[in-house]
């Protein structure tokens, strides 16, 4: 493969994987400005996200088997022209329910891109490139929601929230020609593989039944639902309770990416001398007793805008070093049925973190303080998880040091 193809295709499944946080972290600087539009609270407008994490749930788990089945060019299509209608209707849509509706309808075609663009990582590069190829993957999904609420930030500041659809229709239309046009069809469909529900469902429960896979599953979900959590929260925390504006809504969600992505880059240094079990363990200490020093500042109304940006700097630091290893010894014990597994695992994920999310929106009006309970019911549960589920795994399958999972979200 030359250099210069080897960049295309890396720039093409880059856009792929970047579709998905550019479509969640976009529109959050306009979520005061949907809320007066659509004559509607902004926790109403935070349901949106809600609608959007059960949309990519329910596609991760729709969209492995299809591209088995058909390959991968036809259901990326399908998917991508779903995703170019439903922004098109965000941008004139007239009430709250349908706005939430067409959100989720943008969600199942957004997937179809997210799961396309791993499963092709593994028919287009040589084995030994993948984890190369993953992390540079992964290092764009990390640069998205550092990019996304920026640019949305200005975006709507200067023209509006609806500029913001029109622009994430026009992506979706660039990256449908480029994969139509730029990518080679190196999948076979297969058509051995059945679409009828009781063998994918059988498949799933298979899965589901080691305990390596729920005992991990389960931890990196509940305790990454935090992430959802502020994520859903802060337009809310910051532009209607701290007044900030668009613009510095989005740099301070930019900054709080860093923390994340940073943590994570520096766990990869850290698995040279600790293992990945006991990095989990001590992640998730360290976020329980972030997230109760967190809540009694909270309770005691010892927050400025200043220390909960500090606050959640750390909360989020913690998830950038359990989340990848939580999902590297999640997905360890399969060597086949690794696509049903990764699917369960980002459904499962997405699942809880959209109950999270909705939370916040019943939740979270004008304090701080719902936020903060969740995340700190959340971190304690996800303690409690690893703790007993530890007891029901008889054999743990290892990562050794040359396996490397990566997590895309």
């Amino acid at each position: 493969m030359t250099t210069k193809k080897y960049i295309q295709l890396i720039l093409i499944l880059g856009s792929l994987t970047a579709l998905g946080p550019f479509s969640i972290d976009m529109y959050l600087p306009g979520f005061s400005g949907i809320a007066k539009d659509l004559n509607t609270s902004v926790a109403k407008v935070s349901m949106s996200l809600s609608s959007y994490f059960i949309g990519i749930s329910a596609g991760q788990l729709l969209y492995g088997p299809l591209l088995d089945r058909f390959g991968r060019k036809e259901p990326l299509f399908i998917g991508l022209l779903i995703y170019i209608l439903a922004s098109l209707g965000c941008i004139y849509v007239a009430d709250i329910d349908s706005f939430i509706m067409l959100r989720f309808v943008q969600a199942i075609g957004s997937c179809a891109a997210t799961v396309a663009s791993v499963a092709m990582v593994r028919d287009l590069f040589p084995v030994k490139d993948i984890p190369k190829v993953f992390s540079l993957l992964m290092l764009v999904v990390g640069l998205s929601p550092m990019l996304a609420p920026t640019i949305g930030g200005y975006v709507t500041e200067d023209l509006g929230w609806h500029a913001v659809f029109f622009i994430l229709m026009c992506m979706g239309i660039v990256i449908l020609a480029a994969s139509q046009f730029g990518l080679p069809n190196t999948y076979k469909p297969d058509t051995s593989i059945s679409l009828k529900p009781k063998p994918i469902l059988s498949n799933f429960l298979l899965v589901l039944k080691e305990p390596q896979f729920y005992t991990y599953a389960f931890t990196g979900a509940v305790a990454f639902s935090g992430l959802f959590s502020y994520v859903a929260a802060s337009p809310l925390v910051f532009m209607d309770i701290y007044k900030v504006d668009a613009k510095t809504y989005g740099w301070i969600f930019a900054l709080m990416s860093v923390s994340f992505i940073g943590s994570s880059q520096l766990n990869s240094m850290l698995l040279k001398r600790f293992s990945s079990e006991q990095m989990i363990f001590g992640a998730l200490i360290s976020q329980s007793i972030i997230s109760i020093i967190f809540l009694i500042l909270a309770l005691n109304d010892l927050l400025g805008l200043y220390q909960t940006i500090g606050m959640l700097f750390l909360f989020l630091a913690c998830l950038g070093i359990s989340n990848p290893n939580t999902a590297g010894l999640t997905l360890a014990p399969f060597a086949k049925n690794t696509g049903s597994a990764s699917a369960l695992m980002g459904a499962i994920q997405l699942g809880i973190g959209a109950l999270a999310s909705f939370a916040v929106g019943v939740f979270v009006k004008n304090s701080v303080i719902p936020m903060v309970v969740i995340m700190t019911i959340t971190t304690i549960t996800a303690f409690i998880i690893l703790n007993i589920g530890k007891r029901f795994i008889k054999q743990k399958v290892e990562l050794s040091t040359d396996d490397s999972i990566a997590s895309v979200h």
